[in-house]
């Protein structure tokens, strides 16, 4: 599978633009930016993947190019796979990215912490 470098790169510049800092990190077969130590938005070859707040994902989910994130036949919650093709312009990621970012500070860290 190989990694989308344009949607990368679109997604890097909303990001830097909202002035978050972002490591990114290969995982799920893609690229994930990581804020705050957490995951946020995933990109693959033809789509993202968005962590969002589980409140709202139903009225995500029936947006265009919007699917539930389905890994080894278990539903991720809060976790939404967006296609590439309903993210054509900048306004349609942006709405998507900013909602994960809007996410990302009352989300938990599945990070361990050390004892």
């Amino acid at each position: 599978m190989a990694l989308n470098e344009k949607l990368m790169a679109r997604v890097r510049e909303l990001i830097a633009a909202e002035q978050y800092e972002a490591a990114e990190k290969k995982m799920f077969g893609g690229c994930c930016f990581m804020v705050n130590d957490k995951m946020c938005v995933c990109v693959r070859d033809s789509h993202i993947m968005v962590r969002l707040d589980p409140a709202g994902v139903d009225e995500a989910l029936e947006l265009p190019g919007a699917s539930q994130m389905v890994m080894n036949g278990r539903t991720m919650t809060g976790y939404v796979y967006v296609d590439e093709s309903a993210l054509g312009t900048k306004k349609q990621l942006a709405w998507w990215v900013s909602r994960a970012l809007a996410f990302n500070h009352l989300a938990r860290s599945s990070k361990q912490k050390k004892k």
